[in-house]
């Protein structure tokens, strides 16, 4: 009987450590560079992505209110960007967490599978989950040494 016990205790703590969920504070990890690793489909086929041209950069604020946008990094550690930006407002609700984007033309929202200090996973209403490492500046030209 204590044996039994004991089986499901350790079966409900492993349920619960493999089923955490985000939190606010978790949404500040969002902030940052973002390269995209793979394009999961729903039929669970994957897409490699190796080689990108553009990250995307998350702005977001304590409120949960900010914006995304691509960037193209360049090879002495600045980016090129435009004017382009997508406005993001995080949303939690019945035990999920949305980024709900707009723009002047569109409205949509992805669901926050997963982020920490090094993963990105979303997922579109397709039920496609992109997920993204976390990046940083490329400088290639200067041996990370600063121009004077």
């Amino acid at each position: 009987m204590i044996k039994r016990v004991l089986i499901l205790l350790v079966f409900l703590v492993v349920l619960m450590s493999c089923s955490q969920s985000i939190q606010k504070a978790d949404i500040q990890k969002l902030n940052g560079y973002w390269e995209i690793e793979k394009v999961v489909f729903d039929g669970g086929e994957d897409k490699e992505y190796t080689i990108n041209e553009t990250f995307d950069y998350f702005r977001i604020d304590t409120a949960g209110v900010g914006i995304r946008k691509k960037v193209m990094p360049q090879l002495d550690g600045t980016f090129l960007t435009n004017d382009t930006f997508e406005n993001v407002k995080v949303r939690f609700k019945d035990g999920k967490v949305y980024l709900d984007y707009s723009t002047f033309y569109a409205k949509w929202s992805e669901e926050l599978v997963q982020v920490n200090d090094t993963k990105l996973v979303l997922k579109n209403k397709e039920d496609k989950e992109y997920h993204y490492k976390k990046t940083d500046k490329i400088d290639l030209v200067h041996d990370g040494k600063k121009n004077k």
